[in-house]
C-alpha cells in the first residue's frame, strides 16, 4: 500500500501553521475542484486526496498521531489504532455548484492509506465475548466555506449548499464577518439516531472589495476632493454601502485629512440598528491643466503669500 505524504499533496512544508494549511487547502480545491474540471477523472481523484490531506493535517491529533508514524505507519499497532477511535472527525467539504465532492460522504472515499491508518472502532461498536454489539454513537461534524461579498455581508445573504442525501439553504444576517462560524445542528454525518446526528459548520469568508477596508465593524476607503474644495471648503457627494452621502469640507483641508461619518460602516452583528462607522481618507487632487488665466491667478495667489 502506498504511504500517502500529506504535507506534499498539499504543497507546504512540515511546520506549517493550521492558517497556512488551511490557505492552501482552499487554493488547491479551487483549482481542482469538479466543477473546474469536467469529465476529468485524474482531477476528481486530485480533489479528493487534496481533501484526504486536509481531513488529516488540519486535526491537531491526527497530525500528531500521521508525523509521529511517518513512513513507519506500517508498524502501527492494530489494536491500540481501534481503541483510538474512528476517522469520522470533522469533514471538510468544499462547498461548489457540484454538491458533494465525494459523491455522498462514505468512508470508502477514502484512500485505503488513510482507511488503515486512521479507521477503527469509533462508530460505537465494541467487541464482546458473544460478537459485536451496537451502541449509541455520535456522527461526525461536517464543515464547508461559505464566500460572501462585503455588500452581501452587510445585508445578509444566502447560498444553497449540497450535502450528502439534501440541499441546505444557509442565510447569515448581516455584519456576518470572515471566520464566522455557522453551526446547523443535526446536519452532520448520520449517527445512531437522529439525536445523534453531527453537525455541519459552515465558516465564513468576506471576499477582499476593492474600495472598503472592514476592521472590526467599521470601514475605511480614500475618497478624492479637487484643491479648490480643500482650499475654500465645499461638499463633497461620498458613496458608503448604504447609498451616497453629503458630506462637508472645511476650508483648508490638508491631503491625506480622515474624516469619520457616524452609522456608515458594517451592521453590528446581532444587534439591529447598530453600525459601525465609515472612516474617509481625503486626497486632493490638484488641476492637471490650467488655462492662460488660471495660471495667472495662481501666480498672483503666490506672490501675495511671499
Amino acid at each position: 500500500m502506498e504511504y500517502k505524504d500529506y504535507y506534499k499533496i498539499l504543497e507546504i512544508d512540515k511546520k506549517a501553521t493550521p492558517e497556512e494549511i488551511k490557505k492552501a487547502f482552499r487554493k488547491l480545491a479551487m483549482k481542482w475542484h469538479p466543477d473546474k474540471n469536467k469529465d476529468s477523472k485524474a482531477a476528481e481523484e486530485k480533489f479528493k486526496l487534496i481533501n484526504e490531506a486536509n481531513e488529516v493535517l488540519s486535526d491537531p491529533e491526527k497530525r500528531k498521531k500521521y508525523d509521529e508514524l511517518g513512513e513507519n505507519w506500517e508498524h502501527f499497532d492494530q489494536a491500540g489504532r481501534q481503541q483510538g477511535g474512528g476517522a469520522r472527525g470533522q469533514r471538510e467539504y468544499y462547498e461548489g455548484e457540484g454538491g458533494n465532492p465525494f459523491g455522498g460522504g462514505n468512508e470508502s472515499d477514502f484512500s485505503d492509506f488513510f482507511e488503515q491508518f486512521f479507521s477503527g472502532a469509533g462508530r460505537g461498536q465494541t467487541q464482546g465475548s458473544g460478537g459485536r454489539s451496537n451502541r449509541d454513537f455520535k456522527g461526525g461534524d461536517y464543515q464547508t466555506e461559505m464566500e460572501i461579498t462585503l455588500e452581501e455581508a452587510y445585508k445578509g445573504t444566502e447560498r444553497i449548499i449540497q450535502l450528502p442525501d439534501e440541499k441546505l439553504r444557509i442565510t447569515t444576517k448581516p455584519g456576518a464577518y470572515t471566520d464566522q462560524l455557522l453551526r446547523i445542528r443535526g446536519k452532520g454525518d448520520k449517527g445512531s439516531s437522529a439525536q445523534h446526528n453531527g453537525d455541519l459548520f459552515v465558516r465564513i469568508f468576506v471576499s477582499p472589495h476593492p474600495q472598503f477596508t472592514r476592521k472590526g465593524d467599521d470601514l475605511y476607503r480614500d475618497h478624492s476632493i479637487d484643491l479648490y474644495t480643500a482650499v475654500l471648503g465645499g461638499d463633497t457627494i461620498v458613496n458608503t454601502l448604504s447609498g451616497q452621502v453629503k458630506v462637508k469640507i472645511a476650508a483648508g483641508t490638508q491631503n491625506g485629512k480622515a474624516i469619520r461619518i457616524k452609522s456608515k460602516g458594517m451592521p453590528v452583528y446581532g444587534k439591529p440598528d447598530s453600525y459601525g462607522d465609515l472612516y474617509v481618507n481625503l486626497h486632493v487632487q490638484p488641476p492637471e491643466k490650467l488655462t492662460e488665466k488660471q495660471k495667472e491667478l495662481f501666480e498672483q495667489l503666490r506672490s501675495l503669500s511671499l
